[in-house]
């Protein structure tokens, strides 16, 4: 008979997020392979949702996180990188993490990008030493339409998150809570 101790439930939680981990490229080569991902992760989202091209193009910048994976069993967590492009360049690098616990089960991967609609919003963004995606960030596509609207609100909303690409077993997604962070590729 197997007795489960407190250390065995922890390690089993975090062996998800440990190699759900492994797929966003840490340890990889580098600012090269995270710029192919972000270029491949863009063309996907403009030409899945066409209407994101007229957001990038007035937005002061991007910040696009080609893929995030989020596991859990109990506890959770979920971890990307990405590039900050402004003028369509990639100027800074960035990992996405949060850490949850609660009834949860399963992985998934998905991929967002924040457009950050001020220079103001922008600029607050680059400067903080980690940002945190809060309750007044708002979506521009429907979990339940795919539909993008880019009405006036929308445009004069500071940060717009679209999440596009989503696979895997847990529903929907939610950037609530998570904390982005300067990386050095």
């Amino acid at each position: 008979m197997t007795t489960f101790t407190r250390r065995r439930l922890l390690a089993a939680a975090m062996a998800p997020v440990a190699l759900a981990a492994c797929g966003n490229g840490v340890g990889s080569a580098g600012s090269s392979r995270i710029d192919a991902r972000v270029r491949a992760a863009q063309a996907f989202m403009f030409d899945t949702i066409p209407e994101t091209r007229d957001l990038a193009g007035k937005s002061a910048g991007m910040l696009m996180m080609p893929l995030v994976t989020e596991a859990g069993f109990g506890l959770g967590g979920a971890y990307g990188r990405g590039a900050l492009m402004v003028n369509d360049v990639p100027v800074d690098y960035y990992s996405v993490a949060n850490a949850t616990i609660g009834l949860q089960i399963g992985a998934q991967q998905y991929s967002h990008a924040l457009f950050f609609m001020t220079q103001p919003a922008l600029r607050n963004f680059r400067a903080s030493t980690g940002w945190v995606a809060g309750a007044d960030l708002r979506y521009a596509v429907s979990t339940s339409t795919a539909a993008l609207t880019t009405d006036t609100t929308t445009l004069l909303t500071p940060v717009v998150a679209v999440i596009f690409g989503q696979a895997g077993l847990i529903a929907g997604a939610t950037l609530e809570g998570q904390k982005y962070t300067r990386i050095l590729p």
